[in-house]
């Protein structure tokens, strides 16, 4: 296992991540600790959870495993997501995040939380408002490092903006969705981290299972994610990306790799990526995902899955940017 800076904090985690949303749920207990030692014994320090991944469960399993080894992983958990009924049972509000933050450091049973990150942009809350809570949070020693998760780049920005004029501690991490069938973050997301020196913690390398071998043009499992999950259904709902999924499975064979394997290491090799979310519910699952960290893509490899999809257009919709016909670079 490789070790990468988080972002410009000098904090080295590993080069994969195993984020726990199954813990508690389609892991049961001794599935779970079965699944974290696997992985602290394949190299992985950092570890990513939520308040809202089994309305705790999730947490509470995690603090259990790490309770030996706590100086030696990186935790990470996040807020945002209702976990109860109430009004103010959500959002990115002082009144919200410094609760979720209590709740948190009790059910994972430790003194602090090494990355916390908001898990959504709150349209309703002043951006403001929301750093002063981090700032103050970091201050007390409850959290580390300020990070974000599922933020457009503009107010990735924007976060950074108000905390310099501010003076409050900025996110030092995003972590956006990227995968070969969703690589929206290429456009703005991905070369705004770069520029910011923001570390990028991607979540969902496999598409939600759609890259796992698994699927294509005639292919759908009995069971699944995708099957099963209305919100993955929505997510992964056109036809085109099963065409993707069916021809990536075959360039895996080809290639020798196990589509797990490949998929997570595509992800992986993007300059700006620090460290994919590989994830599992079985020691058989993990099993591919971790040999992904022994995969190293040269350029032209990484090119040749990459076009098996299709890239999105730039951000100005310039397409003729990236040909031959266009004024040239400066």
């Amino acid at each position: 296992m490789q070790y990468q800076f988080l972002g410009s904090t000098g904090v080295r985690v590993s080069s994969l991540g195993f984020g726990t949303m199954s813990f508690g749920g389609d892991a049961d207990e001794q599935t779970s600790a079965q699944l974290f030692h696997r992985c602290r014994e394949a190299g992985i320090n950092l570890f990513d959870t939520a308040n809202v991944y089994q309305k705790g469960r999730s947490e509470e399993i995690l603090g259990k495993l790490i309770h030996d080894c706590r100086n030696e992983v990186v935790i990470a958990s996040k807020a945002y997501f209702p976990m109860g009924e109430g009004p103010n049972d959500r959002g990115a509000s002082r009144y919200h995040i410094m609760h979720s933050v209590e709740g948190s450091l009790r059910r994972l049973g430790t003194d602090r939380i090494d990355l916390y990150y908001v898990h959504r942009f709150d349209d309703m809350t002043a951006i403001g408002d929301t750093l002063t809570t981090l700032d103050i949070l970091v201050r007390q020693g409850k959290i580390l490092y300020p990070a974000v998760s599922n933020f457009a780049a503009w107010q990735v920005e924007k976060m950074l903006g108000v905390a310099a004029r501010r003076e409050l501690v900025p996110p030092v991490a995003i972590q956006p969705m990227y995968n070969l069938a969703k690589r929206q973050a290429e456009v703005e997301i991905l070369p705004m981290a770069q520029a910011n020196s923001l570390a990028v913690i991607p979540y969902s390398p496999l598409g939600g299972g759609l890259l796992s071998g698994k699927y294509g043009r005639a292919d759908r499992p009995s069971s699944g994610r995708l099957m099963d999950n209305r919100m993955y259904q929505t997510r992964y709902g056109d036809d085109r990306v099963y065409e993707v999924a069916e021809r990536f499975r075959e360039l895996a064979a080809e290639w020798g790799h196990h589509p797990v394997s490949l998929a997570v290491a595509w992800v992986a090799s993007h300059p700006a990526v620090t460290a994919p979310l590989i994830g599992a519910r079985s020691l058989t699952q993990l099993e591919p995902a971790l040999a992904a960290a022994e995969i190293q893509l040269t350029a032209e490899q990484r090119a040749e899955v990459s076009a098996l999809s299709e890239a999105p257009p730039p951000a100005t919709d310039r397409n003729e940017e990236s040909s031959d016909n266009n004024f040239g670079a400066r």
